[in-house]
């Protein structure tokens, strides 16, 4: 019986241990530091008090920052639902040949860095970008319009990166519905709207669930979409949490606001735990695979 008990703790110790040592670990060093003092001079100072949490609340630039991440991740989040429940809705009806071969589409993004796929926003919607350029050509407008450096470019941005997060975590949700279901309630009289709003809908909420906390969390995580695509007004609190930490290496208010930001997703999750039910998100995407 004893066996038994420590053999999933023993199979599960080398990933338990990278969590611990490269994740735990540094984010406790972020806490201690966030309690620490900077130096006239620059240097950190071991301490214990909460100049550098006050600091953050003090001033309203900082709260407003972080309000507008919250937005953009919110209106991210309900972008990437509505774009991407069609596609993995799809999927999941399709009996096509090329449905690998559109997946495949899908996951094409994450072969290419994350950087360079940012950077080509600006080939796309810069003043000589490809839209203005045809835009121009065909008489439709006399000047570039500006495409770049505002909110709607770091959204489009985040749709690119999170997008296929969303769709792939709908359709896993999907693919375990059996199909059947659905025939059954068109047998009982439902239209092939009313089956899917009944039956496919409600069945795909643990997939609609999880991609929506993914999306969420990545993109109140993000700093390059906004530090590339964004004007002055479009910074986002992962953009100054790097001002802080790399331009001006205030490592101690830095690590405040890192750690306010963790509190809060935290606090996010939790409440999204106790109302939508992550565990049974979770029980549910196991008991389908």
């Amino acid at each position: 019986m004893k066996d038994k008990t420590w053999k999933p703790w023993i199979l599960l110790s080398p990933s338990l241990t990278a969590v611990f040592l490269l994740l735990v670990i540094p984010v406790c060093f972020v806490i201690v530091y966030s309690f620490w003092l900077r130096g006239p001079s620059g240097q950190d100072i071991p301490a214990f008090q909460f100049g550098n949490y006050a600091k953050f609340f003090e001033d309203s630039f900082y709260p407003s920052i972080l309000l507008s991440t919250l937005r953009v991740a919110f209106e991210t989040v309900i972008l990437c639902l509505v774009m991407g429940y069609v596609p993995a809705y799809f999927f999941y009806k399709t009996e096509s040949k090329l449905k690998p071969f559109l997946m495949i589409l899908v996951m094409l993004p994450f072969w290419i860095s994350f950087i360079i796929r940012t950077l080509s926003w600006i080939n796309i919607l810069g003043d000589s970008g490809l839209i203005n350029h045809l835009l121009i050509k065909f008489g439709i407008i006399n000047s570039p319009l500006a495409m770049l450096y505002n909110e709607g470019a770091v959204i489009m941005g985040l749709l690119q990166y999170l997008l296929p997060f969303m769709i792939l975590n709908i359709y896993v949700s999907l693919d375990g519905i059996d199909k059947s279901l659905t025939e059954a309630a068109k047998s009982l009289g439902c239209t092939e709207w009313q089956a899917f709003r009944e039956v496919t809908l409600p069945l795909s909420l643990p997939g609609v669930s999880a991609g929506c906390l993914l999306v969420f969390v990545l993109t109140c995580g993000t700093y390059l979409p906004p530090m590339i695509l964004g004007g002055p007004g479009n910074e986002m609190i992962a953009n100054l949490i790097f001002k802080r930490v790399i331009g001006t290496l205030d490592w101690p208010f830095g690590s405040a606001i890192s750690t306010i930001l963790l509190l809060l997703l935290m606090v996010i999750v939790y409440t999204y735990n106790r109302y939508m039910g992550i565990n049974q998100i979770f029980k549910t995407l196991s008991s389908e695979s």
